[in-house]
């Protein structure tokens, strides 16, 4: 374990170096007219206080987190000061976002103090180095700036959380061929949700570099882009391009879809607290902690468990995240679009964390040539793509491999996307051949899954091995089969569903919309296990 700190959860089992938006369509954004749903301000005041009557039924961290991290009851109160404050001040563009910016900082101190300034040097640097790059007309120079400023930021998150994985690493080579020296040497502390924030800082001096972000970009925008709290601790990932003119602009109260926005806090709140936690505590934990007491069909269960687990906690975050932020007047990209309904490793990619996997796209494999230089090339650049994104989930080997399995299975499905073979093509043009590859594509991910979520490659070895050994599944009670069915299948729930019943609140009246919410999140809090653990891309 290379970063111990207060992130060991005994009912997730995630460890501080090991862990993992809301589905919103392009057609579900904020502004679009004609829907019948934008509230005028007044409307908006009054579905505060349903808001407060309904999040006051969350659960507490119970100990596991010191700060005020959702879904909590501080988190609540915390979003409704802020809710309340903020529409005030929405004819005042420059003092809102000064406001933002210091509740950010607020958000990010109650969990340390310390790291606020981490935050804030990083943020800066970030901001005056791309605004040197928006102000110089000389490419070289433009080009120099970036070098320093992606260097600089990656120094930071090389240092906070590849230091220790880099010296033990090390060791372990030196071990190799002769006795390594042991050194007592304290490792960094690994700052919350640093991965999201030093991306955010590149992301920013890349579409100035550009030239994506044409705006002339003020130093306000480039802090509150940043450091803004809905998506600071586990994203998604935002565009400096897309989001920044956003800030720029005052904010419309009466285009905000407050019905979208409380369907998608209560559905992150259900994935959350019902789905997530359930699998975590009743199966995926203890099968993983000690996978050699359990046989084929718990160890079985327990993979499909995180499966759903890590899906429903990390999309369940982004929902409650694009929710909060389109209370606030702001629009988040959709990040996950049902991701295991996925026919090919490509497909899958472009369902799952999808602001990650674009950034990478963007940043990693096209800079290092995407496609454009051959077979051979395409392949490699692939691989050192997803491996990079491996290592960019935790400092462990075992998210490498991870990330070279999800290399593999880009490289494989390009071949036989590739192939010309007479049996190949039969055997896609079958009827039953897209359900087939589901199922195919679905245990592909959940093979990487296994070492996504093992400590050690120990772990992951005596979990596959226990495939092969015949036994019940002994841990399938009712609220697991039901919470891992809902987890899995529910992807493949019809769209029009969630727009009927957002339809149908538009109908009724606010405080009935009010009962309802308070409704859904007293159930919630009454069908979930005791206390929330914290979200699994926390540590990331």
């Amino acid at each position: 374990m290379l970063f111990c700190g207060p992130w060991w959860c005994a009912a997730c089992g995630t460890r501080s170096d090991h862990a993992a938006d809301g589905e919103v369509d392009a057609r579900d954004e904020i502004g679009k007219g004609g829907d019948g749903i934008a509230l005028e301000y007044a409307h908006v005041l009054r579905w505060q206080e349903s808001l407060a009557v309904s999040l006051s039924y969350l659960p507490r961290f119970s100990g596991w987190v010191r700060s005020m991290l959702f879904p909590t009851v501080e988190y609540a109160v915390f979003f409704l000061a802020v809710l309340a404050i903020a529409w005030p001040l929405a004819k005042y563009v420059t003092g809102r976002k000064i406001f933002l910016l210091l509740a950010s900082y607020v958000f990010y101190g109650l969990w340390s103090w310390r790291y606020v300034p981490l935050l804030i040097l990083v943020s800066l640097f970030a901001a005056v180095m791309a605004q040197a790059i928006q102000r110089s007309g000389d490419t070289q120079r433009r080009k120099r700036v970036l070098v320093v400023g992606v260097a600089g930021c990656l120094l930071v998150l090389a240092y906070y959380k590849y230091t220790s994985f880099v010296l033990l690493s090390a060791m372990g080579l030196w071990g190799l061929v002769g006795r390594a020296p042991v050194w007592n040497l304290p490792a960094p502390f690994l700052p919350l949700g640093i991965s999201f924030f030093v991306f955010h800082a590149i992301s920013l001096l890349g579409d100035v570099y550009r030239e994506k972000l044409r705006e002339d970009l003020h130093l306000l925008d480039a802090l509150l882009y940043v450091a803004f709290f809905p998506q600071l601790i586990a994203g998604p990932i935002l565009r400096a391009s897309k989001f920044i003119p956003q800030l720029m602009r005052p904010c419309d109260a009466t285009k905000i879809r407050v019905n979208r926005a409380f369907l998608l806090i209560l559905a992150g709140l259900f994935k959350k607290v019902i789905v997530s936690n359930t699998l975590a505590t009743r199966l995926v934990q203890p099968v993983f902690a000690a996978p050699a007491d359990f046989h084929r069909g718990d160890v079985l269960l327990a993979i499909y468990g995180y499966a759903a687990e890590i899906y429903c906690d990390f999309s369940g975050y982004t929902d409650i995240a694009t929710g909060c932020a389109m209370l606030l007047g702001y629009r988040f990209p959709m990040n996950f679009n049902a991701p295991y309904t996925a026919t090919d490793p490509r497909d899958f990619w472009q369902r799952w964390h999808i602001s990650l996997s674009t950034w990478l796209r963007d940043y990693f494999y096209i800079p290092l040539g995407g496609s454009r230089k051959g077979t051979a090339s395409t392949y490699a650049n692939l691989m050192i793509t997803m491996l990079l994104g491996g290592l960019w989930h935790g400092a462990s080997w075992t998210f490498v491999v991870w990330g070279g399995l999800q290399g593999v299975f880009l490289v494989g499905h390009r071949l036989w996307a590739g192939s010309s073979s007479a049996a190949v093509l039969r055997l896609r043009g079958r009827v039953w051949w897209p359900w087939a590859s589901r199922a195919l594509m679905f245990h592909a991910v959940c093979l990487g899954w296994v070492f996504f979520r093992s400590p050690t490659f120990g772990v992951a070895k005596t979990v596959l091995h226990q495939l092969g050994s015949a036994g019940w599944a002994t841990l399938a009670s009712w609220p697991v089969v039901v919470t891992l069915v809902i987890g899995i299948f529910g992807q493949y729930a019809p769209r029009m569903w969630r727009r009927g019943v957002e339809a149908m609140m538009a109908r009724l009246p606010v405080g009935v919309n009010g009962v309802v919410l308070a409704l859904g999140v007293f159930v919630i809090e009454m069908l979930g296990p005791t206390g929330v653990a914290p979200f699994i891309y926390f540590q990331f």
